[in-house]
């Protein structure tokens, strides 16, 4: 039996070891802001941040214009300057998940400015140079940029009101698209009547005007996950999407059956489930695959491959149909810059659209405003098989695809964020936002197979033919219904919170707070309810308001000692902590929460009983705390009627067991894994003073 705060280190096992890596699952709060800070930032939080997503989304389009002239501008051959392009693609498919994970650890407002800075040296040296390796060096930390999109949407989370998140990140969400419809005819704009180094000049002024904006109106998140980087599986990942997206982006050059082609698609795979093997087994992975793997996020990753496929075919089908001579036949003569701006009507009607398919995604569910958005832009390629024989008509053709993308891309989000902890969202929607590329970069190779290989001459120069275009077109369609189809098989809306306050029985209503306060219900990812679940209300200073333990049926009510934001953290033995960022009127708030199962495995198993120091007793209702050597809390648990207590599946590494008490009581423990053992602690109960 343990006695006090021990001098000695109790020991398991044969020997002591060295601490092993614990998973870090808990969020730690920083202090909320203020009602004033939020009254003086929530507007500039959304203007700053959706402006640097759509400079993150320009930098992708920029040197669309000059892909014809990059070879002899670079003073290197086609294939060689295809790289220009190619090294974009692949460092902002390993930076996007990278960045994210990093931004849920370290703070995602710091991993936002590494981002913007990758940008603006990028760009600095891409404006500097004319050479091809200079070029492509400045390209590929441009590509560290991406990161951006997934980190704005996480900070909107964590620090908007919720009546103003979901046009928000509708609107961070759209960025990519609206930034890649509108840079287009800037870019070309600047390439006719300019030295083309002024491109990269430009984006890296945009990116250092978004650096300070952020600087001033974007705070750090108060949502973090502590841990160790999985720099492991950050070279796993990497290794298998280069080898995925190179194939991809290069097999036309290279030949699609050619050994390089095919020795790289099989390295990807191999790479990748060896990847996701490790993933799986590791104690703090970069991509917690247990959650990717819930329905809901991973028929959302895989709508955003199609959605992505979709919205990179108007930008890469359309603008070669206006550009074709009239002598074609049916190609529409127009310049670079013209060509452009009938691509970005695109863009225009996302940005508008974005405020009302949040208000859908509000009213029906986000499953119904991604449908929809898959509706609409296949709606739009099918009317690109007709109105396409004058310009104002693809004018048509850009706007309702922009619209369907618009309401697709809005969805995502709020979809992801929905089943995935708070701590891990700027991860998932990383992950999300490498999905849409992966589907970009297909779009790129499978309708560049068809565009050049579908083709009539014109003076002894191979052009796309019509049909090649309207092929173009329904392939789109066809991703566009395989989004349909999968988004059909995501869960349907959650009840909203009044239908689920009314679904809550008499006895939890009573228990909510009389003014200020959170109430609601825990539950498991499969909606079992969490009985004696610990919630911890903490202030903006970082002070703990209130505790409280739920009910048979998972309810909880919290009092507030005012309006404004707080950390609302839940607890449970054996699910992974949840920490999130909360606001309260003057009337209660209802708040679910949805934890997520640890991963058990086989380890450590402490159990034992709290009894009262005088006579012996259990003492139920006793909150017990295990902390790592770091620091971090890793398992919480709340006596029984009976006084016990059990911790299961920890890794081997050296704690300290924390019984709350007058005073509280820690233990002291170093354990070598796989074994288990008995610690009884006994504490002073206030009784017994």
């Amino acid at each position: 039996m343990s006695h006090g705060i021990p001098a000695h280190r109790r020991r398991t096992g044969a020997t002591a070891t060295a601490p092993a890596p614990v998973p870090a699952t808990v969020a730690t709060p920083a202090p909320a802001p203020d009602d004033s800070a939020k009254a003086r930032t929530g507007g500039g939080i959304v203007a700053v941040l959706a402006f640097t997503g759509i400079v993150v989304a320009v930098m992708q389009t920029l040197v669309v214009p000059l892909i014809a002239e990059l070879p002899k501008l670079l003073h290197t051959s086609t294939s060689n300057a295809s790289w220009v392009i190619t090294a974009t693609l692949l460092a902002g498919a390993v930076a996007t998940p990278v960045m994210g994970r990093l931004g849920d650890m370290f703070g995602k407002r710091r991993i936002l400015f590494v981002s913007l800075g990758l940008l603006v040296a990028g760009s600095a040296i891409c404006a500097s140079t004319s050479s091809l390796v200079p070029m492509v060096v400045g390209r590929a930390l441009q590509g560290g940029a991406m990161g951006v999109i997934p980190l704005g949407i996480s900070i909107m989370r964590d620090e908007l009101p919720a009546e103003r998140m979901g046009s928000a990140m509708a609107l961070m969400s759209s960025s990519l698209g609206v930034g890649s419809a509108l840079g287009m005819p800037a870019a070309a704009l600047v390439a006719e009547h300019a030295d083309w180094h002024v491109l990269f000049m430009g984006s890296g002024g945009l990116a250092l005007v978004g650096l300070v904006l952020a600087a001033f109106f974007v705070p750090e998140s108060p949502v973090r996950t502590p841990g160790r980087f999985d720099f492991a599986g950050a070279v796993g990942l990497s290794a298998g999407l280069v080898c995925l997206l190179l194939a991809i982006s290069k097999g036309s050059d290279w030949g699609w059956g050619s050994a390089t082609t095919l020795g790289l698609f099989a390295a990807a795979v191999i790479v990748l489930l060896g990847w996701g093997a490790y993933e799986l087994r590791v104690a703090q992975p970069l991509v917690d695959l247990r959650t990717t793997a819930r329905r809901q996020v991973l028929l959302t990753n895989l709508a955003g491959i199609t959605i992505g496929f979709a919205m990179y075919a108007m930008s890469l089908v359309l603008p070669q149909l206006l550009q074709l001579p009239k002598a074609s036949g049916y190609g529409l003569g127009q310049s670079m810059v013209s060509a452009g701006l009938c691509v970005a009507p695109g863009g225009v009607v996302m940005v508008f659209l974005s405020p009302v398919s949040a208000r859908l995604s509000a009213r029906r569910g986000p499953k119904v405003s991604l449908m929809a958005g898959a509706v609409v832009t296949a709606v739009g390629y099918a009317l690109g098989l007709w109105l396409v024989h004058q310009p104002w008509q693809t004018l048509i053709v850009s706007a309702v695809i922009g619209a369907g993308i618009a309401l697709a891309y809005a969805a995502m989000p709020a979809l992801i964020m929905g089943a995935v902890p708070p701590s891990e969202t700027a991860a998932a929607n990383g992950l999300n936002t490498l999905m849409r590329s992966i589907g970009t970069s297909t779009a790129s190779a499978v309708l560049g197979v068809v565009l050049t290989h579908m083709t009539q001459p014109l003076g002894g120069v191979p052009l796309p033919s019509m049909n090649a275009f309207r092929t173009s077109f329904l392939i789109a369609v066809g991703g566009c219904v395989a989004g349909l189809l999968i988004a059909a098989f995501l869960p349907g809306r959650r009840p909203a919170p009044a239908a689920v306050a009314a679904e809550v029985p008499e006895a939890a209503e009573e228990a909510a707070p009389a003014g200020p306060g959170f109430h609601g219900r825990v539950r498991t990812a499969q909606g079992t309810p969490l009985e004696r679940a610990g919630l911890t209300l903490v202030s903006p200073a970082g002070r703990q308001i209130g505790r409280a333990l739920t009910r048979p049926d998972g309810g909880y009510a919290l009092q507030a000692p005012r309006p404004g934001g707080y950390v609302l953290i839940a607890t449970a033995d054996g699910h992974q902590p949840q920490a999130v960022t909360v606001r309260t009127g003057t009337a209660p708030v209802h708040h679910d929460i949805v934890l997520a199962p640890t991963a058990v495995a086989a380890g450590l198993d402490v159990h034992g009983t709290v009894r009262a120091r005088r006579d012996g007793r259990p003492l139920a209702d006793a909150r017990l705390t295990l902390v790592d050597a770091t620091g971090t809390v890793v398992r919480t648990a709340v006596t029984g009627d009976d006084g016990g207590y059990r911790f299961t599946g920890l890794p081997a590494g050296e704690y300290s067991l924390i019984a709350g008490g007058y005073p509280p009581v820690a233990t002291a423990l170093a354990v070598a894994g796989g074994t288990r053992d008995h610690v009884d602690v006994e504490l002073l109960h206030p009784a017994d003073h």
